[in-house]
């Protein structure tokens, strides 16, 4: 039998965002997985209990399964840090860049990653200029899309036609978020990366029957939205699509895995965000291509946790 890097495994699950229900479903199933495996699995959820509850001697590792605001975005893993647990997928500043699209939109830009136009509004800024005249001034063409700039799982994502949908969706949205991200619409297909350890692992098409791939093309069985593995690409374009997401997992320093969003149209790929801590439910993207790839759910899990460490 060989002898495991880790005995004792803490899955984190749940907390406290919007991405709550996902979360749950996701370390449950991690936790199942690590299970059938041989550790020895507890949960942990920190709307229930804070992180300073845990007690380290009796974890070897964590297996961060929380998704969204805290979970994602560089304070859980700070938590983590802090009391010295080696822990599952990207490290505190990268989540925090990752989870943050103006902050990774950047780094697309300066990394000679393609991306829409975009440019980011808060309150004071609308406040002191109009919309209108930051849409000219960025020659933004419509559709546009409104979406906060520090949420996942498609959350609070708006496609407007025109100036007066836009404007309605920025003043509504700017009640609830701090922070949005503008962006041009763009058309073509809709497909995904997974990348594990630096490597990627291949990638996904979707075709959903909504507006776009939303919170319920991705977590509603009756959205019927359709997975083609492999992606609809000729080998060139399926190349290239990998590097891309593999250039761009190392861009942000991430560890472990991450799902790229791309957008291909017009014979280029565009890339809206970089997933640090994708869904693993049962329809979720990241365990599929894993199965194509002859990964089963067990192996896809045991292989995250076995990068687990401090100090990302």
């Amino acid at each position: 039998m060989i002898k495991k890097k880790f005995k004792k495994v803490l899955v984190v699950l749940g907390g406290t965002s919007g991405e709550r229900a996902v979360s749950l479903e996701s370390g449950k199933a991690c936790a199942k997985a690590l299970k059938k495996k041989g550790y020895k699995v507890k949960i942990f959820d920190p709307k229930i209990k804070n992180f300073n509850s845990i007690n380290k001697k009796n974890v070897d590792a964590i297996f961060n399964a929380l998704h969204g605001k805290d979970g994602e975005d560089g304070v859980a893993q700070s938590y983590f840090e802090y009391l010295n647990i080696p822990y599952t997928h990207s490290g505190v500043i990268s989540s925090f860049n990752a989870m943050n699209k103006t902050i990774s939109k950047k780094i697309f830009i300066k990394s000679k990653i393609r991306t829409p136009k975009f440019f980011s509004i808060n309150k004071i800024e609308l406040k002191n200029m109009s919309l209108n005249k930051i849409i000219n001034k960025k020659k933004l063409n419509f559709p546009i899309v409104s979406k906060p700039s520090n949420e996942g799982s498609s959350l609070g994502v708006e496609i407007c036609k025109n100036k007066e949908k836009l404007f309605k969706s920025v003043k509504r949205q700017l009640t609830k978020y701090d922070e949005l991200i503008i962006e041009e619409y763009i058309g073509g297909q809709e497909i995904q990366v997974a990348v594990i350890n630096g490597s990627p692992l291949g990638a996904i098409e979707l075709i959903p029957k909504r507006l776009f791939y939303d919170y319920k093309a991705k977590y509603t069985k009756k959205a019927n939205t359709a997975h083609v593995m492999p992606a609809r690409l000729s080998k060139q374009k399926y190349k290239e699509i990998l590097k891309i997401a593999e250039k761009t997992h190392r861009a942000l320093n991430c560890r472990g895995v991450t799902r790229s969003d791309f957008k291909f149209y017009k014979n280029n790929f565009y890339l809206l965000e970089i997933n640090t801590q994708p869904g693993m439910t049962s329809l979720s993207l990241v365990p599929e291509i894993a199965s194509y790839k002859k990964i089963n759910f067990e192996n896809l899990v045991e292989k995250i946790l076995l990068d687990a460490s401090t100090n990302k």
